[in-house]
């Protein structure tokens, strides 16, 4: 490949070889999690789907499916493909519909296709965040009816107490059992590959799944079954997207190489291991995962799988944050209050709103379905619509950003289509079984994303009339010789607004101006980050008055404290830097039958305008010196 085609470096520079080496073992437990516990219950599903005993043909196709399904969509696509798509070291579908729109001539209508694709995959990606702690934790627990059949009334409410410790363990934030992930992780890994490797050993017979024809023959015997079989091979594939949503935090090379050097030899031989013990003894077909293991191990394991579950279920939970603040800043979600749980590490927070609607709805899941096995027919669905979406985002920035040539990049894409729709065709079959569930999450967040986005565009289009040119309104108040009174004012403004709506009506009732007027306009950008050399921008336009714009990426919070803290080499405040008032004008809209939205919509719109976090909250601004305007606007 040309130096042409390779998408352009990231920012983030070269990690030293004992930078990526020491970054591998974290990166086993954020990024891993998820399709590191996928052996839990992926062969188990597939046998069960394929509605037969166990025999050799059977066993050998299933392993082969599986195996090459990991293969094409884990090895070759995300982790050869997509992850060159970095947004300046970021990955995530939010990461990658940015860079999507950041490419050179975009019809209007191409750019609207990505942004629904985009948001499609987002929202579908919430539907993963619901269904994947409660699957894996689930699976792990059962594994105690193996040892005592006694306990079987407990596991639903074992499953329960975890998920909800969990989640209550949010607001205290990851650091401080962060460390803990990748040795867990590490031993789970080993324990996967070891214990599949004694039985592959046993049965070296098993290793000739490798050859795809085995997969071929399997669908071919099977026909139209063999396309339920698929709903269940691609829960091995469940997680792929984590590798590429976490790529900020590791960079790419430590991903690749505890990919290709750990977790994937143990996936494969811990999926051999379990299709050598099914053929050696078809009882072990309710549960091949934990009747692997001796039964002297069965307890160990069960707590270490509990353990994997919940490093997994933290990773999908750490993930929904950080997309929930991405998608806020990028403008196609309400303002949403955070918290941050540490002071040194950028993607350490918490949203209690968002912890809260999960835990609800991952609790009526568990109460709804009560087995993993029924939790495995609503699984999937999000998972390749997600991917498929990907896939799209992906060939533009291939084709517009990098150059790839049609000769080269169609065929592959076609792949990776053929192989995203198959798997997407196939779990649609379990729409009536439960399938429905991430569908119906996915499009009530996607109708929130886009109303969000059409009722902003509204209030715009609303507020325009209003809008006058800042200079001549700054030279008419300045004529009018209001009294100039002592401190500083800070008006947050809209980019592009104009006149900012607190200045406008502070001025027009109190017949004021502070004697240092900064109007600010926060900018979210299409990058992940902004260099602080092209963080601020200022200018002077009267004595006392000025004009800052402040540039953040999608992975950035501002703080606006700091940003005044950082921009006072830009200008001298004459008072007391301490004594700050900001204004804060808020927004209260009014459905009408207006033409726009449909009222339902305007109505929801409102609401979630009403309910959106303080901006004193969510720019870290002290509550005592904000000044909040409320203006009605029709919408």
């Amino acid at each position: 490949m040309n130096h042409s085609n390779m998408p352009e470096a990231s920012p983030v520079g070269e990690r030293p070889k004992s930078a990526v080496m020491r970054l591998v073992l974290p990166a086993l437990g954020v990024v891993f999690g998820d399709i590191g516990t996928s052996p839990l219950y992926t062969l188990r599903e597939c046998l069960r789907a394929a509605e037969e005993a166990p025999s050799e043909p059977l066993v050998l196709g299933l392993l082969s499916l599986i195996f090459w399904t990991i293969v094409l969509v884990v090895g070759v696509k995300y982790v050869v493909c997509i992850m060159r798509a970095d947004n300046q070291g970021e990955g995530g579908i939010m990461a990658l519909l940015a860079l999507t729109l950041h490419s050179e001539h975009l019809s209007r209508f191409s750019h609207q296709a990505l942004v629904i694709a985009g948001l499609i995959g987002a929202a579908l990606f919430y539907g993963d965040g619901v269904i994947t702690p409660a699957i894996s934790v689930l699976s792990a627990i059962e594994g105690i009816e193996l040892v005592t059949p006694t306990v079987t009334p407990y596991v639903i409410p074992l499953t329960l107490i975890i998920l909800t410790a969990l989640f209550m363990l949010q607001r205290q934030g990851t650091a401080m059992v962060g460390g803990l992930f990748g040795p867990i992780m590490l031993m789970w890994f080993l324990c996967l590959g070891s214990i599949g490797l004694y039985k592959v050993m046993e049965n070296p017979m098993i290793l000739m799944a490798i050859n795809p024809l085995h997969a071929s023959h399997f669908i071919i015997a099977h026909g139209m079954q063999s396309i339920v079989v698929l709903g269940a091979v691609v829960l091995s594939v469940t997680g792929a997207e984590a590798l590429y949503a976490d790529m900020g935090h590791f960079g790419e090379k430590p991903i690749k190489r505890a990919w290709f050097f750990l977790v994937f030899p143990a996936l494969i031989l811990n999926y051999m291991g379990q299709g050598a013990t099914v053929l050696s003894d078809p009882e072990t077909i309710r549960n091949p995962f934990f009747l692997m293991f001796p039964d002297w191990a069965l307890i160990p394991m069960v707590v270490l799988s509990t353990l994997a579950t919940v490093i997994a279920s933290q990773a999908v939970i750490s993930g929904a944050y950080s997309l929930t603040q991405q998608a806020f800043l990028l403008g196609y979600l309400p303002r949403v209050r955070i918290q941050h749980t540490s002071e040194t590490e950028r993607g350490q927070i918490y949203l209690p709103g968002l912890n809260t609607l999960l835990l609800v709805a991952i609790i009526l899941l568990v109460l709804s379905f009560k087995s993993s096995s029924a939790l495995a027919s609503a699984y999937g669905i999000a998972v390749t619509g997600t991917m498929l979406m990907t896939t799209i985002l992906f060939s533009v920035v291939a084709r517009k950003a990098w150059g790839w040539p049609r000769h080269r990049l169609i065929p592959l894409v076609l792949l990776f289509l053929l192989v995203d729709s198959g798997f997407l065709g196939a779990n649609l079959l379990k729409f009536m079984e439960g399938g429905w569930v991430p569908v119906l999450l996915g499009l009530i967040v996607f109708v929130v994303m886009t109303t969000w986005i059409k009722g902003r565009d509204l209030i715009n289009r609303s507020l325009l009339p209003r809008k006058g040119k800042l200079e001549g309104f700054l030279e008419m108040a300045l004529d009018a010789t209001p009294l100039r009174v002592n401190g500083t004012a800070v008006y947050l403004s809209a980019p592009g607004e104009g006149i900012p709506n607190g200045l406008l009506q502070n001025f027009r009732h109190n017949k004021v101006l502070h004697e240092t007027v900064v109007i600010l306009s926060i900018i979210t950008t299409d990058r992940p980050r902004e260099l602080e050399s092209s963080r601020f921008s200022h200018e002077s336009p009267h004595s006392g008055i000025h004009l800052l714009a402040a540039r953040f990426g999608f992975m950035e919070l501002p703080d606006i404290p700091k940003i005044l803290e950082k921009s006072s080499r830009l200008f001298e405040f004459k008072g007391d830097p301490s004594d700050i008032s900001y204004f804060v004008s808020r927004l209260q809209p009014v459905a009408t039958d207006r033409p726009g939205m449909a009222l339902w919509r305007e109505r929801l719109f409102a609401a979630m305008l009403r309910n959106a976090a303080q901006a004193s909250d969510f720019y870290r601004i002290p509550s005592e010196d904000v000044i909040e305007l409320h203006i009605k606007i029709d919408i």
